[in-house]
């Protein structure tokens, strides 16, 4: 399941390297550090469904708050929706 986390963040990464402007490149790269985080702390859990996922990367945007000024919180929780749709697309495929 890790894997396919990984594989839907590379393939989104690199649609927005590809595509993206400086605000979803800032997004899209503070984003990744927190999914390496999380998916780090899942290896080590049972459950690593996308509830899971979903649920510590919502710990990791509750610290965000603190981290980054308002309109790039909008910014990074915005591309953290487009990249779960993305994982949910790749899982139901």
């Amino acid at each position: 399941m890790l894997e396919q986390y990984e594989q839907a963040l590379d393939a989104w990464i690199a649609a927005k390297v590809e595509q993206g402007d400086d605000d979803q490149l800032f997004a899209s790269g503070y984003l990744q550090g927190h999914f390496a985080v999380v998916l780090s702390e899942l290896e080590s859990e049972e459950t690593q469904d996308k509830q899971a996922l979903a649920d510590k990367m919502q710990l990791c945007l509750a610290t965000a708050k603190t981290e980054l000024e308002p309109a790039d919180l909008v910014l990074v929780a915005a591309a953290w929706d487009e990249l779960r749709a993305q994982i949910d697309g790749s899982l139901s495929a």
